[in-house]
């Protein structure tokens, strides 16, 4: 097989799914991305975005080791979907995957790491990140600014000041850096000790300033039960749980 490294000239476009976790708030009897909306489960309605794009050239999928991949509800990937084993915690299954990348693709080629429970992400978001960072030096993430007020608390219940909530944003997914500055960077973080609760504060940590592209409020996150019919209603107006998948 021809190493892909050697096929392309520009910086490529790969996925990075970390679907290893066990999402215990959601209170089922296995992990949320792993139940269904439809006929598919959430994971294969996050995979199929991808893997449907034309600008993604492979998807990585990072699953527990008690996972058998075999009897997953998995879209047809066309030779595009590999899977890689996950770690103990989030930022350890995507530096698995940034690993398993790095054999196959060059430090100047894109990932995208998008949340596994995220499956309504809306097409023009995605089309709108590749076009806002592909030529960004340091890359960055969705992002929908904040409607609330938010206050900062005194680490107890009591309120110690309100941020301004023009500056205040909610990080989404997918986070967009290059392959090599953010598995540099991811690793960097992980062996400091420092929390890493999304790419974009690797990168932060590693001094550089991730760009924040607006996404859509649609692209929700399932964590809890009452998340399950708002994603549903959100597929059903987008057409996709109808469909099914396109090979």
């Amino acid at each position: 097989m021809a190493d892909p490294r050697e096929q392309h000239a520009d910086p490529q476009f790969w996925a990075l799914i970390p679907a290893a976790g066990i999402g215990r708030r959601m209170g089922a009897d296995q992990p949320k991305q792993f139940l269904t909306l439809g006929s598919h489960s959430i994971l294969s309605h996050t995979l199929s975005i991808f893997l449907e794009h034309p600008r993604i050239r492979g998807v990585v999928l990072v699953l527990g080791p008690e996972v058998d991949p075999d009897a997953l509800d998995l879209p047809f990937a066309g030779g595009r979907l590999f899977r890689v084993v996950g770690g103990a915690e989030r930022a350890d299954s995507v530096q698995n995957g940034l690993d398993f990348l790095a054999e196959r693709a060059t430090p100047d080629d894109w990932v995208l790491v998008h949340d596994a429970a995220r499956p309504c992400l809306p097409i023009a978001d995605l089309d709108r990140l590749l076009g806002d960072l592909g030529n960004d030096p340091v890359g960055g993430l969705l992002a929908a600014p904040s409607t609330d007020t938010i206050k900062w608390s005194d680490g107890g219940a009591a309120v110690e000041r309100t941020l301004d909530r023009a500056r205040v944003w909610r990080a989404l997914t997918p986070q967009m850096f290059r392959l090599g500055v953010l598995r540099e960077a991811n690793a960097a973080a992980r062996a400091a000790g420092h929390p890493v609760t999304d790419e974009a504060s690797a990168i932060e940590f590693f001094g550089e300033r991730p760009r924040l592209v607006e996404g859509s409020a649609v692209n929700i996150k399932v964590t809890r039960q009452e998340d399950l019919e708002l994603a549903r209603l959100y597929l059903m107006r987008q057409g996709r749980l109808q469909e099914g998948f396109r090979g």
